[in-house]
């Protein structure tokens, strides 16, 4: 890894701003501005400095060679400081409240949702309908809330994905919306504004079969199985709708069951998830839809360590 990646990284899990971390190279901003954008070199020490700075805040010992694999270790190292994350997110009702309230808004809103966050919360905690927005919207929000409700009471570290899980899971989601919640779809499709190719309907059953079987692989990272398994339900786009979201929601479980935090997809990133998530089926290349993942479960960690 450069120097340019190792600086973007300790600013990006310091949260320091580039004035504060030139001053803890006893630097002007001008001089750590030229490092990162690659104008000029550090000095000998002063790269001695860099690692030794990289290390406090990263906890490891060797520099990866990737700064992929430098986020995946970073991860795997916040994993082993808790004994088990289901347990925390759950006693701690504000931890609760905010993961579900994030995943939530974000995932919707993905989907086309229009409700603000702050929409989003009088509906979950407050039990408030929205009378601007419309009904649909208002089940979405209140919807998605207990499907992860559902998943928080399931999950623990040997818990095991299964069909039933999967469909039980868009009944909750899809009810009061489709008659269909619960079951595949029974016709073709396209991905709106995509060209990934999408599973014939009749080879659902045995794809998603497949999928499962998938979940239980042994010999990838978690962060590599994660974007596997989720780039891989996607394209088969099991549900008339919903696909998204509950191909969100398998990942939460997948994460949470290996004792890691719940990754953040923002709606903001949207753009960058479906491209890179679209990359990753047409040309077979995970590598950014796993950095996308990665940067999007420190986000989740942002909310158990803020």
């Amino acid at each position: 890894m450069n120097i340019s990646k190792k600086l973007q990284l300790i600013i990006k899990v310091s949260e320091l701003t580039q004035e504060r971390l030139a001053s803890e190279f006893g630097v002007s901003f001008v001089t750590l501005n030229s490092w990162i954008n690659e104008r000029s070199i550090p000095h000998k020490k002063k790269q001695v400095a860099i690692d030794e700075l990289y290390k406090k805040y990263t906890g490891q010992k060797v520099i990866p060679d990737t700064e992929l694999q430098a986020k995946k270790e970073l991860i795997y190292s916040k994993g082993k400081k808790y004994r088990n994350i289901v347990q925390l997110i759950k006693k701690r009702q504000d931890i609760y409240d905010q993961f579900v309230l994030s995943l939530t808004y974000n995932t919707n809103s993905i989907e086309g949702s229009t409700l603000t966050e702050s929409e989003t919360a009088d509906i979950l905690f407050r039990n408030k309908n929205i009378k601007n927005k419309s009904l649909i919207e208002n089940l979405e929000a209140k919807n998605h809330q207990v499907a992860l409700e559902f998943l928080f009471r399931k999950i623990k570290k040997d818990f095991i994905i299964t069909e039933e899980f999967i469909l039980k899971m868009h009944s909750m989601l899809m009810n009061g919306i489709r008659d269909d919640a619960g079951m595949y779809r029974r016709y073709g499709v396209r991905i709106v504004g995509s060209n990934v190719p999408t599973a014939n309907y009749i080879r659902i059953p045995g794809l998603i079969k497949e999928i499962i079987a998938e979940t239980e692989r042994k010999d990838l990272d978690i962060l590599s199985h994660v974007s596997m398994i989720h780039s891989r339900f996607e394209k088969i786009h099991p549900f008339s709708d919903g696909n998204g979201r509950i191909g969100r929601l398998i990942m939460t479980a997948m994460l949470l069951r290996k004792n890691l935090s719940i990754a953040i997809i923002k709606q903001e990133n949207k753009n960058l998830y479906y491209k890179y998530l679209q990359k990753s089926q047409l040309e077979g290349d995970l590598s950014l839809l796993e950095d996308f993942v990665c940067d999007s479960v420190m986000d989740g960690y942002k909310i158990i360590e803020p």
